[in-house]
């Protein structure tokens, strides 16, 4: 019987800027794994026949980013509890059980932060910003590091004051303006005012000494890290180390081998 090659992709809208093909193909060399790894671009209102299509041509799994990650969760048979926290799936995998759903970015983010950046989060403040998708996916394995306080601040407070009822655990909520006076270890950018070239309305003295400012976007500095170089921030990051770990949990879940990201992080450093 002929082998067939196994099957994967990322799918989204639009699809065309993601790295994850050459971030996998870079896992599936590591590890000696027989895989190729694609990109799928969905319709806006054709998540669901995109998949299917892919899974029905053999497909084992796919990532899924904008837009389609809530649409991704009403659709996954079965949930790690990591993705109903998130209310959101990353990832997806097929096997003779169905559509296993998972969200793999908190996981990635905090393995940047405390492997590949150093930063203990045990003890520390850390303030999120923003309310959306990427903020509610990474709330729970930020909580499960043991912070003496996380606060989520966004412009509209009361969507802010919903996550932290739903996470609980001591979270608070704050607009922007009552941020004056707090100051905090770790402040992390999960808000799309990057993607703009904007910055939310911050006070100058946020960061406490040695702190660090994460924002999660990638590939520029975004205004938000240059802001936070000019204002007291230790240490400034983006966030592109968060992706391939993210990316390195999704391939742990479909092929059962955990691969080096430190390289891959490296390569996509130099280019």
């Amino acid at each position: 019987m002929r082998h067939m090659t196994d099957r994967y992709a990322v799918v989204g809208n639009p699809i065309a800027h993601s790295k994850s093909p050459q971030i996998h193909a870079e896992f599936a060399r590591q590890t000696g794994q027989d895989m190729v790894y694609e990109r799928l671009l969905a319709p806006l209102d054709g998540f669901a026949k995109t998949i299917e299509s892919f899974r029905s041509q053999g497909g084992k799994g796919v990532n899924i980013t904008v837009p389609f990650k809530e649409e991704a969760f009403q659709y996954a048979s079965n949930k790690t509890a990591r993705a109903v926290a998130a209310g959101a799936v990353n990832t997806l995998k097929f096997d003779e059980h169905g559509m296993l759903g998972d969200n793999t970015d908190g996981a990635g983010l905090v393995r940047d932060l405390t492997s590949n950046l150093k930063q203990a989060l045990a003890g520390k403040r850390i303030l999120l910003m923003g309310a959306g998708g990427a903020a509610r996916g990474v709330i729970g394995p930020l909580l499960a590091e043991h912070p003496t306080a996380l606060l989520l601040a966004n412009r509209t407070l009361d969507k802010a004051q919903l996550l932290a009822d739903i996470f609980g655990q001591g979270m608070q909520a704050s607009g922007y303006k009552t941020l004056a006076g707090q100051h905090f270890d770790l402040v992390i950018n999960a808000t799309s005012a990057s993607l703009q070239g904007e910055l939310p309305p911050l006070p100058v003295d946020l960061f406490l000494p040695g702190a660090l400012a994460y924002d999660m976007m990638y590939g520029n500095e975004t205004p938000f890290m240059a802001w936070a170089r000019q204002h007291g921030a230790a240490h400034v990051a983006d966030g592109l180390g968060m992706l391939v770990e993210q990316a390195a949990e999704s391939f742990y879940l479909w092929r059962g081998v955990r691969p080096a990201t430190a390289s891959v992080i490296r390569m996509f450093r130099s280019a």
